[in-house]
């Protein structure tokens, strides 16, 4: 990577289309205006562009985007380009609005017909670079780094990344003057553009550095041996094509000189106007502070910094009188943000580094206190320090908040601090706030809700290899680091609380059930669970054996040998040498080898089941058998997973390292896996397990009289749903029409089509349509249930759970088919799974009070989808089990009862 030039001295060139995609697909949950303009493709590439203008203040800057129509390279190969999809019809729409508001910020926007972007930017940089003038493009595209040179830089953002000549030569394998040998040589699968088959960029590489360029490479094709050296030979011509199609075009004639791409003032009135369009109230209320909305992002109507803010300067405490002058402060605020500093993400092995606080916007201070780089100046002791913040940390009286609170607790936990009167954490405020949106991270959070750039980790630590832990980070940089991140959480509590406090439901699950969840969660993960090591090197061995048979069997079934795990080379095999139909295909148009199509194949093709079951079984070897025992705590001999509260959309708790989760409970080798989750010593586990949670919330939502009455009679409600699908008596109900009508009744709630039942089931698509429709005909109440549901949704825009958590659906009046019927089945589904979520962690809260109650010799060690596990001395299983049982049955009355079955054994497994 280069040294970055200085902030002001290069014309600075934007790859717009890049942005504005890049910012189309990084919002998993689009944002939309009240009339339903989806708009986060805009918010994302302005914010961007803010962004820039601000951090580099640039004297001149063009923003470069695609023309609409073809261009000269479709004349030359006209299926250039070919497999890329259309725009969608929702982006289409926002890039008009971003075409409007680039220039209303003063910035130049330059689009050519008949011409890539690539090719504007190419002539500008030339035309500057002759002039003497220093650039820098702001893309991540490789076809651009062919334009790099001594005046010439370009600047990944997304990663961050500044390459020069040496940088392009470092991440490519070649200078930048042979990057259009290697693109020709390589081909792009994106813009349909031939390589030579079989070379990829470590063979082009290789060839380019021996042979020197491309025309010597082909003048000496004949010296090439092998596949790879004939079809040098064979598609010379393709090639030819393929080079004269990556050469950026550097001569565009263009209605412009250097000179009209310098900054202009913005024009406020138009900003105005568009931002009230897409109600984009932050950056509208900068610019009613008199600032030209510059200051970063925020589009939920709350205020950033204006466009010239300075950043607060923070404090250092770095001596006792420092520490008392603050502490006197602590102890008057009326609420406290509070942050660790550590050495590691992993809360049961990190060691704390320093704490950061903040009592009011831009008023935080940091505590360095384990920084031991070289040089390190020296800092107030350990632990007399920590003594001296106790009083204060310990009060639960004093209001605190932090970001991912459970992390900081059981850091200082770790260290000897019982954190109390924590009563917020910012992370759970925008989750219940924006369930569907995958990203509650500070940065995020800092830039939607202040209009805030926050000082990445990567800016004071490094990133990759070279990163430093964070105790040899310079104090000076670690303190503006830490102490911001304090502030911010400080701010974000005063922007986010109010907002939850006004929605009744929002409050009370926030209140009575994410809040008191943080603590139980914390004490869950620091006691771990313990696995039996030898066992599970002992299945990756087993493991192992039957894969090394089933690709004997897959070889046998292939006529040949080939690599069982190359997509590549199984869609070669299934379609090309097999003749295999294809049934789908990927966005870039290949045939599709996905798990969903495989399992299409597999009902009456031996390969694809070959290729799904090496798959299942490698996944569960790497992820599980071999990965398990590699985290097991060295401290502790127990696994410690991490429940994630703001991840998944409908309020379950996922998890990770492991992802307890995804251990499959269906195949014999996943509950092999659950075997090797072993009771302490003197110990059993007891397993405690909604029964059919999601079908009886269902019942209860859809007041559907069949199953309200199968359920209150304690039916079977699978062989009860066949008798009335199959029309025999319960009695009469076989294995096989049990298995269908279960699948009919898990399908049903999560919104499955005919095809899609057909496709479960293996059956007809017409007799999938007659199961689903005489369903309906028995449970009408369930039919009317989802009808009802929808048309909420598309109404308001969102669903809710028994208990009131929300998840917004934007896309539910999409005029994009795919898109909103995905919205639809959300909105059946997410009110029951969502609901289920929220019973069990009611249910861990209620069984956690009642162990604490009765000092019951038992913890509760894992929460794996509807199901709690226990960790319960041996004498005390049964009468747990049966407390555990009531505990979680009575959490809710619903019109249907809540069964709980609970299980005991030696491992997960016999207690499942």
């Amino acid at each position: 990577p280069a040294a970055p030039m200085p902030a002001d001295s290069p014309l600075i060139l934007v790859d717009g289309t890049s942005f504005l995609f890049r910012a189309y697909h990084a919002i998993r949950q689009p944002l939309a205006t009240s009339t339903g303009q989806t708009t986060h493709a805009v918010f994302g590439t302005i914010n961007m562009l803010r962004a820039l203008l601000r951090e580099r203040a640039p004297r001149r800057i063009a923003v470069v985007m695609d023309a609409r129509g073809k261009t000269f390279r479709s004349d030359w190969y006209p299926d250039y380009k070919a497999n890329r999809p259309p725009m969608p019809d929702d982006l289409r729409a926002q890039q008009e609005f971003v075409k409007r508001i680039i220039p209303a910020l003063g910035v130049r926007l330059v689009s050519v017909a008949g011409v890539e972007a690539d090719d504007v930017i190419g002539t500008l940089a030339t035309q500057a670079a002759r002039d003497g003038d220093d650039v820098l493009i702001i893309s991540g595209d490789k076809d651009l780094a062919q334009l790099v040179g001594a005046r010439v830089q370009m600047l990944d953002t997304m990663k961050n990344a500044h390459y020069d000549r040496d940088g392009v030569a470092a991440k490519f394998g070649v200078p930048p003057e042979r990057m259009v040998d290697y693109l020709a040589l390589v081909g792009d699968t994106a813009d349909n553009i031939p390589g030579v088959p079989g070379v990829g960029p470590k063979t082009a590489v290789k060839w380019l550095n021996e042979y020197g360029s491309l025309d010597a490479i082909e003048a000496r094709a004949e010296e090439i041996t092998g596949k790879v050296g004939q079809a040098l030979r064979d598609n010379a011509a393709q090639l030819a094509l393929a080079k004269q199609l990556v050469t950026l075009k550097c001569d565009v004639e263009l209605e412009l000189t250097l000179d009209d791409l310098r900054v202009q003032p913005p024009d406020v009135e138009s900003l105005r106007k568009l931002y009230t369009e897409l109600e984009f109230r932050s950056w509208l209320e900068q610019l009613d502070d008199g600032g030209a909305g510059l200051a970063g992002a925020g589009a939920d109507g709350d205020a950033g910094t204006g466009a010239g803010d300075s950043q607060p300067r923070y404090q250092t405490i770095t001596d006792a009188k420092t520490l008392t002058a603050y502490l006197a402060k602590l102890k008057q605020a009326k609420r406290i943000a509070i942050d660790t500093e550590t050495t590691s993400r992993d809360a049961h092995q990190a060691a704390l580094v320093g704490l950061s606080f903040c009592t009011a916007a831009g008023d935080a201070a940091y505590l360095p206190l384990q920084h031991r780089y070289f040089g390190a100046p020296k800092q107030l002791p350990f632990e007399s320090t920590l003594n001296k913040l106790r009083p204060v940390l310990e009060d639960a009286k004093r209001p605190k908040v932090a970001q991912n609170l459970k992390y900081d607790l059981q850091v200082l936990r770790r260290h000897g601090i019982e954190l109390a009167g924590a009563d917020c954490d910012t992370m759970l405020l925008s989750y219940l706030l924006d369930a569907g949106n995958s990203r509650h991270d500070l940065d995020t959070l800092a830039r939607k809700h202040l209009g805030r750039a926050t000082i990445a980790f990567s800016e004071v630590a490094g990133a990759g290899k070279n990163q430093l832990t964070f105790d040899q980070v310079d104090i000076a940089q670690a303190a503006d680091y830490a102490a911001e991140d304090a502030d911010i959480t400080w701010q974000l509590h005063q922007k986010l609380m109010p907002r939850v406090a006004a929605d009744d439901s929002l409050r009370a699950i926030f209140r009575d059930i994410e809040m008191p969840l943080v603590d139980v969660l914390a004490r869950i993960e620091s006691h771990g669970v313990k696995v039996d090591a030898k066992m599970l090197q002992s299945q990756s061995a087993t493991l192992a054996g039957r894969l090394n048979d089933i690709e004997k069997e897959a070889f046998a079934a292939a006529g040949g040998e080939f690599n069982i795990a190359s997509p590549k080379q199984i869609q070669e095999l299934l379609y090309d040498k097999l003749g295999i139909p294809v049934l789908q295909r990927t966005p870039k148009g290949q045939p599709s080898t996905s798990e969903s199509v495989l399992q299409q194949l597999a009902g009456e093709h031996e390969l694809p089941r070959l290729i799904l079951e090496h798959r299942g079984l490698a996944k569960l070897k790497s992820t599980y058998t071999d990965k398990l025992p590699e985290l097991i705590n060295n401290d502790t001999g127990r696994i410690h997973t991490s429940y994630h509260q703001a991840v998944a959309a409908t309020g379950r708790l996922s998890s990770s390292d492991p992802n307890l989760q995804n251990i499959p409970v269906r195949t014999k080798e996943g509950r092999l896996i659950r075997e090797a989750f072993v009771a302490e010593a003197g110990h059993r586990l007891v397993s405690a397990d909604y029964s059919q949670i999601e079908l009886r919330i269902m019942a209860h939502l859809s007041g559907d009289a069949g199953l309200l009455d199968a359920f209150n009679r304690g039916l079977d409600v699978h062989s009860a749903t066949a008798a009335e699908v199959f029309g025999v008596n319960v009695d009469a109900v076989d294995a096989e029409q049990r298995r269908r009508a279960k699948a009919i009744n898990f399908g049903l709630i999560y919104g499955m089509s005919a095809f899609g039942l057909a496709r479960q089931l293996r059956i007809e698509q017409r007799d999938a349509r007659a199961y689903i429709d005489i369903y309906f005909e028995r449970y009408p109440g369930v039919k009317q249930y989802m009808a009802r549901t929808v048309e909420a949704a598309r109404e308001h825009g969102y669903v809710e759970t028994l208990y009131g958590r929300r998840l917004n659906l934007p896309e539910i009046n999409s005029k994009n088919a795919p898109r909103r019927q995905y919205a639809e089945r959300t909105a059946i589904n997410a009110p029951m799974q969502g609901s289920a979520a929220d019973l069990i962690k009611m249910a861990m809260l209620r069984v956690d009070e009642w162990l604490a109650a009765n000092a019951a010799p038992a913890k509760i060690i894992m929460q794996v989808h509807d199901e709690l596990v226990l960790e319960v001395a041996k004498k005390e299983v049964a009468a747990v089990s049966k407390a555990v049982a009531e505990q979680m049955a009575a959490v809710a009355k619903l019109k249907v009862p809540l069964v709980v079955d609970t299980g005991h054994g030696r491992n997960w497994k016999e207690a499942h």
